[in-house]
């Protein structure tokens, strides 16, 4: 459902992404991992539409995102796609529900439907009696669950999760990867997880693995499994 071929990214005066072709399948769970400066940040922001690449191509449900302005680009992520990041970034002025409902908003639910879903969110990621709090008043691990309730509200396409779990300790990871991964399982939403982390990347369906920009075999798995979980083909297209 969303792929890229030959994408390539400069930044800093230096190439970040060289090259990359490779996809996501709907209802997948694909973890993109490489350590610190490969281009798994650089490759979620192309994939999302947030950052145009230097060249290449990227397509969403077979209609090109490569060549859309920058005003098309922001409405697609508004209605397809979810965010999380390594920081919760909530408002500081809103509580929990009302944090949690505006990704339902930004998707084009009535105020009043977006409620009621960010309501069922919070629920199911054990927030449902904080969610009258303000971010100042919960604990940061709460903080990033209210964060994931807010991607989810509004049942986007696409979830993308930039090292979700950056600022927690192991306990609030474990907790907050199992609630993210059980709720996109269960509406059959997709979901890309990019982090350096092995034991995050081992909850994935699947894993690419990028070094300095290019897309090579993952480490992590045996040599007859690598190009296959990788999604590797023979004319490079990663679809």
């Amino acid at each position: 459902m969303l792929w890229s071929r030959a994408l390539v990214r400069h930044r800093g005066g230096g190439p970040v992404l060289r090259g990359v072709s490779a996809g996501v399948r709907e209802g997948e769970l694909l973890a993109v991992t490489g350590t610190r400066g490969a281009g798994k940040t650089t490759l979620l922001e192309c994939w999302s539409g947030t950052t145009a690449a230097d060249s290449g191509e990227v397509w969403f449900n077979s209609a090109p995102v490569h060549t859309l302005s920058a005003g098309r680009r922001e409405r697609l992520r508004r209605e397809h796609f979810g965010f999380v990041g390594p920081e919760p970034r909530l408002l500081a002025e809103l509580t929990a529900a009302e944090n949690a409902a505006v990704g339902g908003m930004l998707r084009g639910l009535r105020r009043r439907a977006a409620e009621a879903a960010a309501a069922e969110w919070l629920d199911r990621l054990e927030l449902g009696e904080l969610a009258r709090l303000r971010p100042d008043g919960l604990p940061r691990e709460a903080q990033q669950r209210v964060a994931v309730a807010r991607a989810l509200t509004g049942a986007p396409s696409v979830v993308f999760a930039d090292d979700p779990t950056a600022c927690l300790d192991t306990a609030g990871s474990a907790r907050l990867l199992r609630v993210l991964a059980t709720a996109v399982r269960s509406h059959r939403m997709t979901l890309v997880l990019a982090t350096a982390d092995p034991e995050v990347a081992a909850l994935a369906d699947r894993r690419l693995h990028l070094t300095d920009g290019r897309l090579t075999p993952d480490p992590g798995w045996g040599a007859g499994e690598k190009r296959r979980q990788a999604g590797y083909r023979a004319d490079g297209d990663g679809r």
